[in-house]
């Protein structure tokens, strides 16, 4: 197909690049025009967009996504991907020890390519680089296909390709090698050692460096005559790696990392919890170094290994059962450690030792004394914990990457690992609309643990995925049907923990035992607050806490205000040893205490300039914060439980969270436990102001729960009565109220109170029509608010401010009023970001900005699908419909109102109708011209 314009194919190429990916518009744009954007980019972009959709021409969907765009065809349809993919396969079958199936791969691989990479794009900084990528990836390729071929005794064959490309490429030492060894074969050693003084001089003059070390054995070999090709295996040798049987799933990052590592380090360690994947992925390691191209890789497992002084003995024999003997045929001393090192005396080598949580500092001691006998080895150890000797360098290894959303569930790689296990066990197995639901469940409640996914998925024999699912709360009994060749301890999920525990100290099992009483993890202070006692000092907590840190049994999360969690699997086993401890009421107890503290001493400040940091705080302490409330509403403890309720209600007001009232109702039932102003708070905010829509309609009751509040001075302890009194006074009709609780307020050192109180004012004047009244409230309430820094105060200010301008007309005042009101919604992550944007889009429409209108709708849109918020977008939906009606398409405006009322029907409670439907209807037939059918709606809508 001939793409026509050098900015379609330059877009083309970009998006094919990210096959099957959303690329971000801001990205498309850069990659498009670089550092000289046109003015209005955004437009200029949809152009380019628009004119690729139509010289496509059905060879492929480019579609519109959140943000961005998506070239909507499969990564293996695009030559880059394909040939990527066929030339990662392709090494992994050579380091497999496959010559003739890397030698097919490779070859197809590489007939792939048609002339130069990306030619068409010029000096353009995205293609370059791309291709710059690609080029090195097809070198290495094709010297990997030279590799498979000199295997197979075909250096004929291919030694005119290998002189080509080593004058092309003279500065590639592994090519060097590879011709040396080509010519060595045809019996041309001298000119196999012309090759290596060659490539020797170009590095010199060209870079300044000397030979590489493989480079310069290959030229001691050729001397030496003994320049020969590996030979080809089908299994691995003994004492080499372990066979892989199943596919390696994930991890790019990791390995990446553990390359990088393994060239700057000789001592590198994987560590991470038991069921990480940690062997799986040294072993994907190694096969990848070039010493297992060399055939020195040797692998140790210690899983068996009881005692530290049978270690040297398990690795002397997986030395010896690979035939290897010292270089120099003598014996090499008395000791294992001497026999090791002599047989691996050899030049550049890599020793595996695997599973070394139990004898860390024997491994420790001995790996040090290898890397110091031998300058060329490099040592890749596994554990739960570091070796902690000096040059170590960790890879970090934790669970594999959780879908955010159900949409993006096939790419993370959790959910790819479960599904690739699945389809082992149960042929025909797939990610469908039935599937997705409970295997992202079981990835996520599993928290992406490999040992325990396959396992999981190993269930698929007998039971169907949803079952999986729902039997999670028993993973220990659920997830035994592990492989029976591993150690019995690598067998089971609970199997995998207990030796994990096995290997604590008495005071880190206590300290993990009690952690475990925490749902999201705490800090430091928490831990200590709630763990400690005469067992485990509150001194010794921060230290053992990082014992458990460095044993993988807890994960630290963050740098400058770290937080202590668990995994959920040893959480759960963690928390059967607390109960069986008996010490599961006891630490509990300690948790409500220390929270409802905490939460009492930052409730005044969720309505004051340190809103954020308290807000944070409840962020990040929430589920220990619900948890303790429930323990206490539970336990029957009403202290704790109406003072920890005080300050959630606080902070759930600013988020429009209905489960609140279902606590209130809770805490309500402990009756005279409570005391009085506090039972007379939250009987008013079951009442009169729960998130239900279910509020009292009878009058007198509503007067005399008022009075009561007024009475015990629950006023005073709970400003935001101010708010739910006046409202209430005002909808009643009680205005003796209104005006005497308005006096209250102002008469108040309570500045925040003062504010709100204008704000009531305001809308109890706009609802009656006084607009200039309500503006003149609405000015105090504001300078109110700001006076104090509580930001959601001051968001639901502007946004009466902004409606306040709109209905004389003042669109721009209404407009920045509404935009600094988004944005301090925005700041605070409040779910009433979404009616913000949504009414400010809204206004723009009334302004005649259109373009500007839907830039609104489109975020509100994403907010409302990133929080999961199906009610916001009833409103939104109405916006839209508006939108449509005003840009002149009114039958797609009806059909968003059709959407509007199935929406509701669906969410909202029996009875409640819509009412903007029927005066939108109206304007669409105004609209089209048809008068008469609109006449008839009039009712409906009046």
């Amino acid at each position: 197909m001939d793409i026509g314009g050098a900015r379609l194919r330059m877009l083309l190429a970009r998006l094919a690049l990210d096959a099957g990916s959303a690329v971000p518009a801001g990205s498309l744009i850069d990659s498009l025009w670089g550092e000289r954007p046109p003015a209005d980019a955004p437009n200029a972009l949809q152009a380019v967009v628009s004119r690729l959709r139509k010289a496509l021409r059905g060879a492929g969907t480019l579609e519109s996504v959140t943000g961005g765009y998506r070239l909507a065809v499969r990564p293996e349809d695009v030559d880059a991907h394909r040939f990527e993919d066929l030339a990662a396969r392709g090494r992994r079958e050579l380091a497999a020890g496959r010559p003739e199936e890397a030698s097919s791969v490779l070859g197809a691989a590489l007939g792939l390519w048609r002339g130069a990479t990306l030619a068409d794009l010029p000096d353009v900084p995205f293609a370059v680089a791309a291709a710059t990528r690609l080029d090195e990836l097809r070198m290495a390729a094709t010297e990997d296909r030279f590799e498979a071929e000199l295997w197979l005794g075909r250096h004929a064959e291919v030694l005119a390709d290998l002189e080509a490309a080593g004058t092309r490429h003279p500065l590639r030492e592994r090519l060097a090698v590879l011709r040396m060894r080509a010519l060595y074969a045809a019996g041309r050693q001298s000119d196999a050692l012309a090759v290596y003084e060659h490539t020797r001089a170009a590095l010199d003059e060209e870079l300044g460096v000397a030979p590489s070390a493989e480079l310069r054995e290959a030229h001691l070999a050729v001397l030496r005559g003994e320049l020969g090709s590996p030979r080809t295996r089908s299994e691995p040798a003994p004492g080499r790696l372990p066979a892989r049987l199943t596919s390696f799933v994930g991890r790019d990052d990791e390995l990446k990392l553990l390359a990088e590592l393994m060239d700057r380090s000789r001592l590198v360690t994987v560590v991470g919890p038991g069921g990480a994947g940690k062997t799986r992925l040294a072993v994907e390691a190694v096969t990848r170094h070039r010493a297992h191209r060399q055939g020195r890789v040797w692998f140790v497992p210690l899983a068996g290994v009881s005692t530290p002084d049978r270690l040297a003995d398990a690795v002397l024999g997986a030395l010896s059962s690979s035939d290897l003997r010292p270089s120099d045929g003598r014996s090499p001393g008395p000791e294992p450690i001497d026999w090791v090192a002599g047989l691996l005396n050899l030049g550049q080598a890599v020793l595996v030792l695997d599973n070394c949580e139990h004898l860390v500092a024997a491994v420790a001691e001995f790996g040090h004394d290898l890397l110091d006998r031998l300058p060329d080895l490099r040592i890749l150890a596994t554990s739960r914990e570091p070796l902690a000797i000096t040059g170590e360098a960790l890879c970090q290894l934790g669970p594999l990457a959780l879908p955010a959303e159900i949409p993006e569930a096939a790419g993370s790689a959790a959910v790819r690992l479960f599904v690739d296990r699945a389809t082992a066990v149960r042929p025909g197995f797939a990610l469908d609309e039935s599937t997705v639901g409970p295997v992202v469940d079981i990835c996520r409640r599993l928290d992406g643990m490999p040992l325990a996914l396959e396992l999981a998925a190993a269930r698929l024999r007998s039971m169907s995925v949803e079952q999986i699912a729902r039997r999670l709360d028993d993973r220990f009994r659920l997830l035994t049907s592990g492989d029976r060749s591993a150690m019995p301890r690598q067998r089971t999920l609970l199997a995998v923990v207990e030796w994990s525990w096995d290997l604590l100290t008495e005071q880190e099992r206590v300290l993990a035992r009690r952690l475990s009483v925490f749902p999201a993890g705490a800090g430091a202070a928490a831990v200590e607050a709630v763990c400690s006692d005469e067992a485990l000092p509150a001194e010794d907590t921060i230290y053992v806490l990082g014992s458990l840190v460095e044993k993988s049994l807890v994960e630290r999360v963050g740098e400058d205000d770290p937080r202590y969690r668990m995994l959920e699997t040893v959480r759960a086993y963690a928390a059967d040893r607390l109960l069986r401890a008996g010490e599961r009421e006891t630490v509990s107890a300690g948790l409500v205490r220390y929270f409802a503290e905490l939460a009492e001493e930052h409730e005044p400040l969720l309505i004051t300039d340190r809103q954020l940091d308290s807000a944070a705080l409840f962020d990040a302490e929430y589920d220990n914060l619900v948890f303790a409330l429930r323990t206490a509403i539970d336990g029957g403890e009403a202290d704790p439980a109406w003072r920890l309720l005080g300050p959630l209600y606080l902070y759930w007001h600013a988020r429009f969270d209905a489960r609140s009232d279902t606590f209130v109702a809770d805490v309500l039932r402990f009756g005279d436990a409570l005391p009085d102003h506090v039972r007379a708070a939250f009987t008013a905010l079951h009442l009169l102001a729960n998130n239900s829509g279910s509020v009292v309609s009878d009058g007198e009751l509503a007067r005399s729960v008022l009075d009561e509040c007024v009475r015990t001075g629950a006023m005073e302890r709970y400003p935001l009565l101010v708010a739910v009194t006046l409202l209430t006074a005002h909808l009643f009709g009680f205005d003796d109220v209104v005006a005497c609780e308005l006096r209250r307020a102002r008469s108040r050192p309570d500045g925040w109170a003062r504010a709100m109180s204008y704000l009531m004012e305001a809308f109890i004047r706009a609802d009656r029509g006084h607009w200039e009244g309500g503006a003149d409230a609405l000015r105090r309430a504001l300078r109110g608010f700001e006076e104090t820094g509580e930001r959601y105060g001051v968001a639901m200010t502007l946004t009466n401010v902004a409606r306040s301008h709109s209905v004389r007309g003042e669109h721009r005042e209404a407009i920045a009023a509404s935009e600094r009101g988004v944005a301090l919604a925005s700041e605070l992550g409040l779910e009433e970001e979404i009616y913000h944007r949504t009414w400010l889009a809204t206004e723009r429409m009334r302004s005649g900005d259109l373009e500007g209108a839907w830039r609104d709708v489109d975020a509100a849109r994403r907010r409302a699908q990133d929080r999961g918020r199906r009610h916001a977008e009833i409103e939104l939906l109405a916006c839209v419909a508006a939108l449509h009606r005003r840009s002149g398409e009114t039958a797609r405006a009806d059909q968003t109102l059709d959407r509007l009322e199935a929406m509701a029907r669906e969410l909202l409670p029996e009875g409640v109708s819509v009412g903007q439907v029927a005066p939108a209807r109206m304007a669409n037939l105004l609209a089209a011209g048809a008068a008469a059918r609109a006449r008839e709606l009039l009712p409906a809508a009046v």
